[in-house]
């Protein structure tokens, strides 16, 4: 079973993606992330043969006192596969990059996936993750017309074993303020 350590949306910001993982899951035969049980997020690391402990100890490590994120996307994006895969791209990552590094300080980046690797890691939030080719052409026509252009704040990280999903370890972000919060 891979687990996997990531950034999780549990607050309303969250909805556009929702509202995207209905419309793109009609492209599948099953709607992939609705039937995950799990909110919108981005995964910052992927691994096979990992002890759960290690994993955990690095979550807590690397976001024990990270405020919320907030990460703006803008379009839709595709990996091919033996099936389509369509996601939200972030208009920056720099937030993003630092705690992916952090995370391959405590544990080797040999262990982890290669697409999860600090030279490979694309960041991106997944929108549908089995689409069959032979819904392919619908599907990037559907993604080159629909705006996704939105925000949103990731307010939690934790590591999981999958499939199903089950939360090992979670760690709640600190609220961010406004200028104007006093």
């Amino acid at each position: 079973m891979p687990y996997a350590i990531s950034l999780k949306c549990t607050n309303n910001t969250a909805m556009p993606v929702r509202d995207l993982w209905r419309q793109a899951g009609a492209f599948e035969t099953v709607p992939s992330m609705q039937g995950l049980n799990y909110p919108p997020h981005l995964t910052l690391a992927i691994y096979e043969n990992i002890s759960p402990d290690r994993l955990c100890e690095t979550v807590h490590k690397t976001f024990h006192d990270i405020p919320a994120i907030s990460v703006e996307f803008s379009g839709i994006h595709h990996f091919r596969n033996d099936v389509l895969v369509l996601w939200a791209r972030p208009v920056d990552d720099s937030p993003l990059r630092p705690l992916h590094q952090a995370i391959h300080r405590e544990i080797d980046p040999i262990l982890c996936h290669e697409h999860y690797r600090p030279d490979h890691w694309q960041p991106h939030c997944t929108i549908a993750m089995k689409i069959p080719m032979a819904s392919a052409e619908t599907a990037l026509s559907w993604a080159a017309e629909t705006p996704a252009r939105f925000t949103v704040t990731f307010d939690a990280a934790d590591c999981v074993r999958s499939p199903p999903v089950e939360i090992l370890s979670e760690v709640k972000l600190a609220p961010r303020y406004s200028a104007n919060h006093r």
